[in-house]
């Protein structure tokens, strides 16, 4: 059976020694107090609730499924989720980030985002009830009327309530412009929902006893295209003013999906026969008003699939450690058995150190994304927000596409770990594989991102945003470049960031000319920028590393051993990915249809 422990250790280290965050919050009023024992504390009792409450309830709710009765057109989750959530709420951890006024705690996002890391490794299935809840808190937060937020927004906080995003239809996925979903107005000032979704995620369950839907719409007059658009809250009961349940609203689950991987969390078919919404917004402005939900759900995205990465890398270490197999081929290792351990074998090791550092990457980069979050809405100064909302537009779509494709191939590699029994259902391995490979395709694939990063974050800005970010890297290369301990971990960040400037001012051009252009060069460009993200942070934290190296502290040593792994064997990726996506279009474009 898999097993799963918290990193705790590596997670302190990234967010006290990395991003040093109590010094972060000391700058925003509303965290002056948040200091490193409450962090460490959180993190302690939120890591207990992950790997002793729902860890245990992966794999049996894997095997269970969610069933759903076709009569009642309800939904039964596997048996102890229903359980689970109740000790998440009891345990406060919905309400952790959500804004004291509404019964929140008022932490910051950051520790929101550690938590879902620890969660999603435990439980991804489950974890996602509960985790499109925060998306639909923020889009109401942002976009609802005082009378929604007052009404919505305590009950989603506590968790007594959870919430969706209903976009997809059976025509239509990324082309939102298609959708067919009617909104007719009614007297009474709210509106009366016709049509069909599918792919939705948690949009029926019997977890909490209300699911408050957020459902993409047109209007009666609304113009064609994504322009024409609407928002609207659609609750499965009907809310009285004063927050009790009234009647059933006419949004049902037809079915649910039979799927690869996260078996244990019901992706649904909703029909909707004249439900009762309420606009969102403004009207036909509903894609801005949903992007609030959007990007919240692209950052978890890629926190799942880090989750997914750390506990397959920690399962397959114990695995290699402890199988026999032939013995090393520079000698053998272990005299008193049988056979080495695989641990000692090469091949062995880079699938290993590939998902470790894929990991400690991510988890920087994932923080680090959250940490923007807090800047941007808490930061005193107007500046200061404007260049987190600016980072965090930025590092989006690398989050999650980076974040998820390398999550596919860690899991991949550490399930090889265990050759033929890494196939086999009763290790786990396999549903890690299986449950990864959908957080490369929702919430926009991995090719959307793509197109989003140097398309619209890049180039629509002439690179505005990429060169913040860029700022960070060159202020880091100017301050160690000079020390030679640092060389073999600037020298490539610096010539990757020259690199980076090439290829983006390259692109630009060539898309003046065809946007296809953009269109053939964009998943690998983002595989590029990814690595130079990586690369940044790998540096940061073997800077650290190098300090404290000699504080007899293994952490350090094992950190710089990573470090270095990652820039000779996983950074030169970029070669490939830069010839790639220099190509250019034609070869993509120039066979005849027919010729496939």
């Amino acid at each position: 059976m898999p097993q799963y422990h918290a990193p705790l250790r590596d997670m302190q280290f990234v967010l006290h020694e990395v991003l040093k965050v109590q010094d972060e919050f000391q700058h925003m009023p509303r965290f002056a107090e948040v200091d490193a024992d409450t962090v460490n504390a959180v993190l302690e009792q939120g890591a207990k609730f992950c790997e002793e409450v729902i860890f245990p309830l992966n794999k049996p709710g894997d095997e269970q499924g969610c069933q759903h009765d076709k009569n009642t057109q309800t939904v039964t989750t596997p048996q102890g989720f229903k359980q689970a959530y109740q000790q998440y709420i009891e345990g406060g951890w919905a309400a952790l980030a959500c804004e004291p006024e509404y019964g929140g705690q008022g932490l910051p996002q950051t520790l929101n985002q550690v938590f879902f890391e620890m969660a999603n490794a435990a439980n991804q299935a489950w974890t996602m009830y509960p985790g499109l809840t925060h998306g639909a808190y923020e889009c109401l937060h942002a976009h609802g009327t005082e009378e929604q937020k007052t009404l919505y927004l305590p009950k989603l906080t506590s968790g007594e309530w959870t919430g969706t995003m209903c976009l997809t239809e059976p025509h239509c996925g990324t082309d939102l412009g298609l959708l067919r979903t009617k909104a007719e107005p009614s007297d009474d000032g709210s509106y009366r929902l016709s049509g069909q979704k599918i792919f939705i995620s948690s949009g029926e369950h019997d977890m909490a006893v209300n699911i408050v839907h957020l459902v993409l719409a047109r209007l009666p007059d609304a113009p064609a295209g994504s322009k024409g658009i609407s928002l609207f809250v659609v609750p499965k009961f009907l809310p009285q003013p004063d927050g009790s349940l009234g009647a059933r609203n006419p949004i049902h689950c037809n079915g649910i999906e039979h799927k690869m991987g996260i078996h244990a969390n019901a992706t649904c078919q909703m029909y909707l026969d004249g439900a009762q919404g309420w606009l969102v917004g403004e009207p036909n402005k509903g894609l801005q008003a949903m992007f609030v939900m959007m990007n919240a759900a692209r950052l978890a995205v890629g926190v799942q699939s880090l989750g997914l990465s750390e506990v397959a890398y920690q399962n397959a270490v114990v695995y290699a450690k402890d199988r026999l197999q032939m013995r090393s081929l520079s000698g053998v290792k272990a005299p008193e058995k049988a056979a080495d351990p695989i641990i000692v074998h090469p091949d062995v090791r880079k699938m290993l150190l590939t998902a470790r550092a894929y990991v400690e990457g991510g988890r920087a980069l994932a923080y680090f994304a959250a940490l923007q979050i807090d800047r941007e809405l808490h930061h005193p100064d107007a500046e200061v927000r404007k260049e987190a909302a600016d980072l965090l537009a930025l590092l989006t779509p690398i989050t999650k596409a980076f974040l998820t494709d390398n999550g596919w191939i860690a899991t991949s590699n550490c399930l090889q770990v265990y050759g033929g029994h890494g196939y086999i259902a009763e290790w786990g391995m396999e549903q890690f594989v299986r449950d990864a490979r959908i957080n490369m395709i929702y919430e926009g694939t991995n090719t959307i991102q793509s197109l989003d990063l140097l398309g619209r974050k890049v180039l629509m800005d002439n690179g505005a945003r990429l060169k913040k970010f860029g700022k960070l890297v060159q202020d880091f290369i100017e301050e160690e470049g000079v020390k030679e301990e640092m060389q073999e971990f600037i020298n490539p960040l610096a010539d990757l960031g020259d690199k980076v400037t090439k290829l983006t001012m390259e692109l630009g051009m060539k898309a003046m000319g065809s946007q296809d252009e953009v269109g053939g060069a964009a998943v690998d460009y983002l595989r590029v920028c990814g690595h130079l993200v990586f690369a940044y942070f790998f540096a940061r934290m073997a800077r650290i590393a190098l300090d404290k190296q000699n504080s007899g502290d293994p952490f350090y040593s094992a950190k710089l051993h990573t470090a270095r792994l990652y820039f000779q064997r996983l950074l030169p990726e970029t070669a490939f990915a830069i010839r790639a996506a220099r190509s250019g279009v034609a070869n993509l474009l120039a066979m005849p249809q027919e010729l496939f």
